[in-house]
């Protein structure tokens, strides 16, 4: 038990936020001691968010973001595109012009990637929330503007507000949900 709470001690001290800029990356979590099989009231900090650069798009769902000098696949929480590079898989309605708005939107520009309650699913990619340097929420931009639909099999924090950007999407007949030509 003494050596759990050296641990601790030495965890505040070398990861204490010096800033409140970078106290405000952080979030509290509560560590499992498998040893007593419960959760220690000492709390370990975790970064909230990275910021990177998007080096390409993969398609309108996922890209590549150089962080912390390694390139990471990130697929958009939320969020699903028409498919344009599933092996066996002919390209989807509306997925050439989806990738296209997100490759215009991110592409070899800063993002910040801001995480949900899983960091990575079964393929390894990142799973995280998309901003722009001016604020833009390019998950959510995707469903306002038609390039996609809300992606709600598995819950997430904005599931309620991405339904009705989808909702509000169709009623207007934007992107995808517009006239097939």
């Amino acid at each position: 038990m003494a050596a759990i709470a050296f641990t601790a001690a030495v965890l505040r001290i070398f990861t204490a936020p010096t800033s409140p800029l970078e106290h405000s990356r952080l979030h509290y979590t509560r560590p499992y001691d498998s040893a007593q099989r419960q959760y220690t009231s000492e709390p370990v900090t975790a970064k909230k968010y990275d910021l990177g650069v998007c080096i390409r798009v993969v398609d309108g769902d996922t890209i590549i973001v150089r962080l912390n000098g390694r390139k990471e696949r990130v697929r958009l929480i939320g969020v699903d595109t028409p498919e344009t590079v599933r092996p066996d898989t002919p390209v989807q309605y509306y997925g050439k012009e989806a990738s296209a708005f997100t490759r215009q939107m991110v592409e070899r520009k800063p993002v910040r990637l801001e995480y949900d309650w899983q960091r990575r699913d079964k393929y390894d990619r990142l799973l995280a929330y998309v901003y722009l340097e001016d604020g833009t929420f390019l998950n959510a931009e995707l469903i306002k503007q038609g390039y996609g639909h809300a992606y709600t099999r598995f819950p997430f924090k904005y599931l309620k507000r991405f339904r009705g950007y989808e909702r509000e999407a169709r009623e207007n007949g934007r992107g995808l949900w517009g006239n097939k030509q």
